[in-house]
């Protein structure tokens, strides 16, 4: 096929120019090299592609219908490596990012803010979801890069640490608990507990480290949105299990209150995931490089 497309090429030349000496000098190949090619694609082709005039050359009515389509197909080609070229530059591009709406605000927004203005021509695509599904698209190649909790079966997926986070239990400020009292396990399974519902990575994690010091955890409420479930636990619902790092500012503000525990439940990770062995787009691969060079600079 590529031998035919150079025949084509000097097919079009021909045709455009009328001459064969004029078309030679612009493909930069000897008059003979032009003639060969145009007898060789009307000998596969089985048909006469141009009559000589005075002038030089004309197409037949065989040659224009074939010029019709050659010129369609050469330009197709020339757009298309113009938008390679583009791509490559990153002055067009798309990228699809798998993300929580909880990681998207509380992590990735200084990000995706300073990637646009830097690269305002890349399209940008935020697919929401928990860790599970962020990672199960990857692996579909539905999104570029998820960031989620570190995979559970992490072999077919690279992975790079953004930041950790911390299983905490929290209450209102008027809730009717001590919190000046050192909580053990026993005592915070006992409380009117307010949860994420199982499918959250979250919840399962810190029902994982309950069950392995022998207890279960029964929730009284079970809640699909973060959002409410710190709103539940402000008005005195009960007591929320919670990550740290997303719930800063209620603490800082006081609208919630950190239970003190005997025990100290280990960091998780969220990682930026790419898939393994599969190559990044121009957008992707500058995006998973921009994350990585500002994250010294970025704390949660």
């Amino acid at each position: 096929m590529s031998v035919k497309l150079e025949l084509y090429k000097v097919f079009k030349e021909v045709a455009e120019s009328g001459n064969i000496t004029a078309a030679a000098q612009s493909l930069y190949i000897s008059q003979s090299a032009v003639s060969q090619s145009i007898k060789q694609l009307e000998t596969e082709l089985q048909t006469r592609l141009f009559s000589r005039n005075s002038r030089g050359v004309s197409l037949t009515s065989e040659g224009e219908m074939l010029y019709e389509y050659v010129r369609s197909a050469m330009g197709l080609l020339e757009t298309g490596e113009a938008k390679l070229s583009q791509t490559r530059q990153l002055q067009m591009g798309h990228l699809v990012i798998g993300a929580s709406d909880t990681v998207t605000s509380q992590f990735l927004l200084p990000y995706l803010d300073r990637f646009h203005r830097q690269y305002p021509a890349i399209r940008i695509q935020i697919v929401s979801g928990r860790s599970h599904k962020v990672l199960a698209l990857l692996q579909s190649g539905k999104v570029d890069v998820a960031f989620a909790s570190t995979p559970a079966e992490p072999n077919s997926v690279d992975t790079f640490p953004c930041f950790a986070t911390h299983s905490i239990f929290v209450a209102a400020a008027d809730y009717p608990c001590d919190f000046k009292h050192v909580y053990t396990l026993e005592e915070i399974a006992r409380f009117p507990l307010i949860l994420l519902e199982r499918k959250a990575s979250s919840r399962l994690y810190l029902e994982k480290y309950f069950l392995q010091n022998g207890l279960r955890l029964d929730p009284e409420i079970e809640l699909g949105a973060r959002s409410l479930l710190v709103d539940l636990a402000a008005i005195g619902f009960g007591v929320a299990g919670v990550t740290e790092e997303f719930v800063r500012r209620e603490l800082e503000s006081g609208k919630l209150r950190k239970l003190k525990t005997s025990f100290s439940i280990p960091p998780r990770s969220v990682d930026l995931c790419t898939l393994q062995g599969v190559p990044l787009t121009a957008a992707a691969r500058q995006f998973v490089s921009f994350v990585k060079d500002s994250l010294p600079d970025r704390q949660i």
